[in-house]
């Protein structure tokens, strides 16, 4: 039985890595602005629509919640393909018309755009599944690692196109709709090898967040290859070298399975005489076990992935409320939040207050960082910058990678300072403000470097804890649908903000010169100043929303950490 476990303890890692692969090479939409000068120009439009083309993309999540109806009925498999097929046929009808193969008009090009970005959201849907089925104690390290390579996607893909032919913009097209189709492939076979759920013992889970660590450090240093050397990829050989290198350092977590059985045979035959009981340094507290006891429950169907809560874990929160006082009943009445994890219907959800305010935290929080994302062609091409497009799309790229690998500090330091995942919110999106008011005031290429970072690093952070938030305050078990519920906010911020900045763009293209073709191109800073002003105050009030949202929430997180700590200390 120890080996049927090792083996199974393996395959899960080999799991973990395939969905590691999988969201490193689809998060294609970021790389939109590497190439959308050149659409632009090939269909003859204005900026109002090809900012309906970036919307398209985004329009996509709208219809996210299919991926998790296909997943009641089919398997997990057939749901990778399909996403994949959806995002090659998207993507490489697009190639066809920027290489002038096909002549399409806009309408088909649109919708090409809206089955690229379904296909994305069908690939995160099955990661996040992936991750929870297989990590239910570790489950928000396993979310925020796994996400966070979503955000080297365009780092990568940059490197994949300098390494092939730097010249033409439209080659991304073509990588974007095959290199996902290739990882899918290769991650089949661990995902139809997926290991029946095993719960895991005290020292299981400790295991498990160390291994967490290994692959953040693995990550990080990724990031730091991809931000450091990205921008020395200038001729091909060296830019073969270092995606080289790049792929690498992505193959490296297959190691993981290797260290687990390693280390298990080091453990059996070798007694370790360090522990790691006193460490003031903690994941996952393994005692957060007997907290969550029962939280997943196997079920005979797979696809199931039923999460329950456990009524003492609900009981022992309620005694803490309940002692606490009238004053926090009035609170309570007020709606809000009264135990964390607690599954939310959608009627439940729509109704609550807390559920607006996270929305609009976010709507006006990372998604005006996607849209900035959008349209960083325009905005180098406006400022003078046009030379350093991939430069800054990498910079935009690494930053939310970074700031995706930091939403997992709060597990890190747990046990030294403990602050709501919600706090943790409200201080991510404080760089967005910052950074469009910094745009607004200067025009300068250090200036569009610095704002492009923290916008990255504040979105990425706001894109992977969201998922961990979503579970935690509207319960485990439905976070597919409610989760896809509340990016709704990306394709309506999407529009929104995109169409404001085009409104902008195109007022001012009298300034600029008239391209080629009727395309405007518009030069100097006040094609985009009012822009960043305007998303620069959304931004403030995005900020304010989520300091009500921590208000609101944070004597509920706080009962849930003295119950965990309560229940640490009876056992």
């Amino acid at each position: 039985a120890g080996g049927e476990t090792m083996a199974g303890q393996s395959r899960k890692w080999m799991i973990l890595v395939a969905t590691i692969w999988i969201q490193a090479f689809t998060g294609t939409n970021f790389d939109f602005s590497a190439y959308s000068s050149d659409l632009k120009s090939v269909l003859e439009i204005s900026q109002v629509q090809l900012n309906y083309l970036a919307v398209a993309s985004d329009l996509g999540k709208v219809f996210g919640w299919s991926s998790g109806l296909a997943l009641m009925y089919f398997p997990l498999w057939t749901v990778l393909f399909t996403a994949a097929f959806m995002g090659f046929v998207g993507y490489g009808v697009q190639w066809l018309v920027i290489t002038n193969f096909v002549s399409l008009p806009y309408i088909m090009v649109f919708l090409c755009c809206l089955l690229a970005g379904l296909s994305i959201c069908w690939f995160n849907t099955v990661c996040f599944v992936l991750c929870i089925s297989n990590f239910p104690a570790n489950r928000s390290l396993a979310l925020s690692l796994t996400v966070s390579f979503n955000g080297v996607s365009a780092a990568l893909y940059t490197l994949a196109y300098n390494a092939i032919n730097p010249t033409s913009p439209e080659l991304y097209l073509l990588l974007n709709a095959l290199i996902p189709l290739v990882i899918s492939f290769a991650a089949i076979i661990p995902i139809l090898r997926q290991p029946p759920f095993e719960p895991l013992p005290p020292d299981g889970v400790r295991r498990d967040s160390l291994m967490f660590l290994l692959l953040n450090i693995l990550a990080a240093l990724n990031g730091v290859y991809l931000l450091l050397f990205e921008s020395n990829s200038s001729d091909v050989t060296s830019a073969r070298l270092l995606f080289g290198g790049a792929i690498i350092l992505l193959i490296l977590p297959l190691c993981i399975p290797g260290l687990v059985i390693a280390r298990n045979w080091y453990l059996r035959t070798i007694h370790a005489s360090f522990r790691l009981e006193g460490s003031g340094f903690i994941l996952v507290d393994p005692d957060e076990l007997e907290l969550h006891k029962g939280m997943l429950a196997q079920e005979a169907d797979r696809e199931s992935y039923q999460f329950l809560n456990e009524d003492v874990v609900q009981n022992t929160v309620k005694t803490i409320a309940a002692e606490e006082g009238d004053a926090d009943e009035l609170l309570i009445t007020r709606g809000q939040l009264e135990v964390l994890g607690t599954e939310h219907s959608l009627k439940q959800l729509l109704c609550r207050v807390d559920f607006w305010l996270y929305y609009v935290a976010y709507f006006c929080g990372g998604t005006i960082g996607l849209v900035y994302s959008n349209n960083l062609g325009q905005i180098a091409q406006s400022l003078g910058q046009s030379s350093k497009t991939t430069t800054l799309v990498t910079l935009y790229s690494s930053s939310s990678f970074f700031g995706r690998l930091l939403s997992a500090t709060p597990d890190y330091i747990r046990a030294k300072f403990y602050f709501a995942r919600t706090g943790w919110l409200a201080i991510a999106l404080l760089p967005t403000p910052i950074a469009l008011f910094l745009l607004a005031s200067s025009g300068t290429a250090s200036a569009l470097q610095v704002g492009t970072a923290l916008i990255g690093l504040s979105s990425g952070f706001i894109f992977a804890a969201a998922v961990s938030i979503t579970s935690e305050l509207f319960g485990p078990n439905g976070v597919g649908v409610n989760h896809n519920i509340l990016i709704t906010n990306i394709p309506i911020g999407s529009l929104i903000y995109g169409v404001l900045a085009a409104l902008v763009y195109d007022s001012h293209g009298s300034t600029g010169i008239k391209s080629m073709t009727d395309s405007v191109v518009c030069r100097g800073r006040g094609c985009y100043y009012l822009t960043f002003v305007w998303w620069g105050c959304l931004s403030v009030l995005g900020l304010g929303s989520s300091l009500v949202l921590f208000i609101r929430t944070r004597r509920t997180y706080q009962r849930f950490e003295q119950a965990r700590i309560s229940s640490n200390i009876d056992s």
